[in-house]
């Protein structure tokens, strides 16, 4: 009879009132932790989203279409040209401009300048501008190639991969002006496309000479760099994040980027380094140590422009940069006939 009765007494209206206040307490808890956990994920979803769209973009930038040619922008007359990269597993397209003809009507140039344009642009580079480098080229008895890497051909699933395959489709440019009978080829590279004809170097000697204009190299702190430069990221954990996700989304890991390699390297080619003290992209500190590197080399030079921004040297200073630039090529080939004459 005790037991019905200690029944009876828990299952009364005062008892379960009793209970239901902790109940209810707890089942709110549970809410908000629900609702908490939630949160957390759903930030962290949108962090990782982020940081991933990052690292898809900077794969994919948004390339503008060619706006003109070397007929209508400089009256210079050129070929529509198509070649292999270096193992034949893709196309390039571009132009070859041949030297004007002038007093050696006779003959054909045996000297070709390439130009490796830049990320983001194209095989105008109107900022720079290309075309009127080229002009100045052909006056003075080069050939010019002029063409787009992979990734900027409308329709291409190729992707920027700050030179590790870039650097394969320059030497094919290379090998084209080879067979077009070039004797001497020069490289006159701009930013990316500077730091990709520095990995090209790595991998051949039909490379005569360079010039490299605000050389961009690719490795940890100079992605971040330019990351900070469209949006203020946290370095950790942003740029941690963003080359995960680089291979993952893109196949490629900036890690293949051989930036030791390149800033350690005692090329035996002439490089004439340029860059500006108000480079935000490529700090010029680090292209004054690759050229530290470069010394027993007395035909390589570096200047070093006051003030000069990223890619605008020439902008900055038309006269002073054309002296320069022609010079340094005409030395080369100077030495280079002396050389011969003594052989």
């Amino acid at each position: 009879m005790s037991t019905t009765s200690a029944t009876e007494t828990q299952l009364t209206p005062a008892a379960l009132e009793q209970h239901l206040p902790e109940k209810a307490s707890s089942g709110k808890r549970k809410i908000i932790w629900l609702v908490l956990g939630s949160f957390l994920i759903l930030i962290v979803s949108l962090i990782l989203a982020f940081h991933a769209f990052i690292a898809w973009t900077l794969a994919r930038p948004i390339i503008a279409p060619l706006s003109s040619n070397p007929m209508k922008a400089v009256k210079l007359p050129y070929e529509d040209i198509r070649f292999p990269n270096s193992n034949g597993s893709s196309h390039l397209e571009g132009w070859y401009i041949p030297a004007s003809s002038g007093e050696d009507a006779s003959t054909a140039s045996d000297k070709t300048v390439i130009f490796s344009h830049g990320y983001g642009g194209n095989r105008e580079e109107l900022w720079v501008p290309l075309y009127s480098l080229a002009k100045e080229l052909n006056k003075r008895h080069y050939n010019v190639v002029m063409f787009d890497y992979g990734y900027v051909q409308p329709g291409s699933e190729r992707i920027v991969t700050a030179g590790v395959q870039e650097s394969k489709e320059l030497l094919g440019a290379v090998q084209y002006a080879r067979e077009r009978g070039a004797r001497e080829v020069y490289v006159w590279g701009f930013s990316m496309g500077a730091g990709t004809a520095l990995q090209a170097a790595l991998h051949s000697d039909d490379i005569t000479g360079m010039i490299l204009d605000s050389t961009f190299i690719l490795n940890a702190d100079t992605l971040y760099h330019n990351m900070k430069q469209y949006v203020d990221l946290p370095k950790f954990p942003s740029l941690n994040l963003v080359r995960l996700f680089f291979p993952l989304i893109n196949g490629i890991s900036l890690n293949q980027v051989p930036f030791s390699s390149v800033t350690n390297k005692k090329y035996d080619i002439p490089i004439f380094f340029i860059h500006g003290t108000d480079d935000t992209k490529a700090p010029y500190e680090i292209i004054e140590g690759v050229y530290d590197r470069q010394k027993e080399n007395a035909s390589s030079k570096l200047w070093i422009y006051p003030g000069g921004q990223h890619e605008l040297i020439y902008r900055a200073d038309p006269k002073e940069y054309i002296e320069q630039t022609m010079n340094f090529l005409q030395d080369i080939e100077i030495s280079r006939n002396v050389k011969v004459a003594y052989e």
